[in-house]
């Protein structure tokens, strides 16, 4: 049961103003999603699933997919925004998608093994995939996993993030808080509430980089249809629940253990199209360093 690479693709990239999750830039026209993909490769993973929106599929094929599938299984999962549960419908108006709880239970009917699963529009660095692909590699481990990020390494130049705040002890997360409005401040961070600017110290965040066993899936389950039961009728078309908050309500709830694996590695990514310049050159840095050939999908 080899360990399997999910991806979450199915984001709007509303702040970005379009499909982040495949735009280009690489030197030789690649995404980020692609050196996620060959990272992952090196470390031993052989599947990829990305879960995107029906929709998107040929454009998805069109970018990634016919390049990977020449190294790689690739399979595509929908997140449909009408799989809800028993008792609930989509309001007919909604756009926005119910969130990355709702996105990782679209893989509860094609993954049977252990899994990681990332976000399409972040570099998290080569070493992590390696880490994460030994730690779900170890058919005696029952634990879940999530790859830890100093938060002063996560943050953009322009313009505030959210981003999940951990409390770890002795290696394993205690809680997780998602806290939103947060940016640079000099070398250290701030964040905004009832409009003052607070400092915040560094620790570390979760990027969404998780790594989970199929008993997930269930456990997700019941912590969605929590939330519904909850918020659908005070807020039916923008309310949505995202992994950071379902883990952290399942450290409570069901006692699970969550190690927590760290990676020094400086995370980027494209929350804002102001990020795209540094992406861009970082990633050639990475090129001309040795780190990744000019061409990612040669054989």
């Amino acid at each position: 049961m080899k360990p399997v690479l999910a991806i979450l693709a199915a984001g709007m990239g509303s702040r970005y103003g379009g499909l982040k999750q495949i735009d280009t830039v690489g030197s030789n026209g690649e995404s980020i999603i692609d050196f996620s993909i060959y990272d992952a490769k090196e470390a031993g993973f052989e599947k990829v699933v990305l879960i995107i929106r029906k929709e998107h599929e040929e454009a998805f094929e069109n970018a990634l997919g016919k390049k990977v599938r020449q190294f790689m299984e690739v399979e595509y999962v929908f997140q449909d925004m009408n799989d809800l549960p028993n008792g609930y419908t989509m309001p007919e108006d909604r756009v926005k998608p119910w969130g990355t709880t709702h996105a990782l239970l679209a893989l509860r009917h094609t993954i049977q093994e252990p899994f990681m699963i990332i976000n399409a529009d972040d570099y998290y660095g080569k070493d992590s995939f390696k880490i994460m692909y030994e730690f779900l590699s170890n058919p005696d481990n029952k634990e879940f996993a999530m790859m830890g990020y100093k938060l002063e390494n996560t943050l953009t130049e322009h313009g505030s993030v959210t981003r999940a705040i951990c409390d770890v002890e002795d290696t394993y997360l205690q809680k997780i808080v998602e806290i939103q409005k947060i940016r640079k401040n000099g070398n250290g961070a701030e964040y905004e509430k009832d409009d003052e600017w607070l400092p915040l110290e560094n620790s570390l965040v979760s990027m969404n980089y998780w790594g989970f066993t199929p008993e997930v899936f269930a456990l997700f389950e019941e912590v969605f249809v929590n939330f519904l039961d909850r918020e659908y009728a005070k807020n039916p078309m923008l309310c949505e629940h995202v992994i950071p908050t379902a883990i952290g309500e399942l450290l409570i709830s069901h006692n699970i253990k969550v190690k927590m694996l760290q990676s020094n590695a400086n995370w980027f990514g494209v929350t804002y199209q102001e990020d795209k310049p540094l992406v861009v050159e970082k990633l050639q840095e990475y090129k001309d360093a040795g780190m990744y050939p000019f061409d990612l999908w040669s054989k």
